[in-house]
């Protein structure tokens, strides 16, 4: 069995690896629902409790895909998705306005057949609106009860502290690996 480890300072105890599903269902060419189901189940069965997915992966049929998975084992799965990068005409635009993280959350609890998520990721920085404004809103969803835990990715370290100033922050995602060394800079 895999070890745990604590996100943040508020107590989310995951596995020390986790489960990206992203390329189950978008991005990597083709993919199989069962194939991707049986490996998800694998996983889970391994020990990996931390799920991650995304409202863009699809879009929307990622979260579908990883809620059917999860239907039977709701309680042994720490979910973690994203919301925020959203496709458009011309590519991926990013959205954090107040009424779009409601709405945003709210598709993805209905998605995954959930009742609420375990790690809910602000997934692209919109420049547009006040990172304070993205995180009140994710605030009130912590409050409401349809969110635990808070994360941002691919955020600069400024937007971190100031997202971590309106709540606290149990995970930051950056994307870091031989193809992308951005953070470095």
């Amino acid at each position: 069995m895999l070890a745990n480890r604590w996100l943040g300072e508020q107590g989310l105890v995951v596995s020390e690896l986790g489960l990206g599903a992203m390329g189950m269902s978008a991005f990597y060419g083709g993919a199989s629902e069962p194939e991707a189901i049986r490996v998800i189940h694998r996983a889970l069965d391994a020990g990996v409790s931390l799920l991650d997915t995304s409202d863009a992966y699809g879009p929307h049929t990622n979260e579908e895909l990883v809620g059917r998975a999860i239907a039977d084992r709701r309680e042994h799965v720490v979910i973690a998705t994203k919301f925020g990068a959203v496709p458009g005409p011309h590519g991926m635009t990013a959205r954090g306005d107040r009424a779009y993280v409601h709405q945003a959350c709210d598709a993805s609890l209905r998605r995954l057949g959930i009742d609420y998520i375990d790690l809910y990721y602000q997934h692209r920085v919109d420049f547009s609106t006040p990172v304070e404004e993205t995180f009140d809103a994710m605030a009130e969803l912590v409050h409401a009860g349809k969110v635990r835990y808070l994360g941002i990715s691919e955020a600069s370290a400024q937007r971190i502290r100031k997202a971590h100033a309106i709540h606290p922050l149990s995970a930051v995602q950056t994307e870091y690996s031989l193809w992308t060394r951005d953070v470095e800079t």
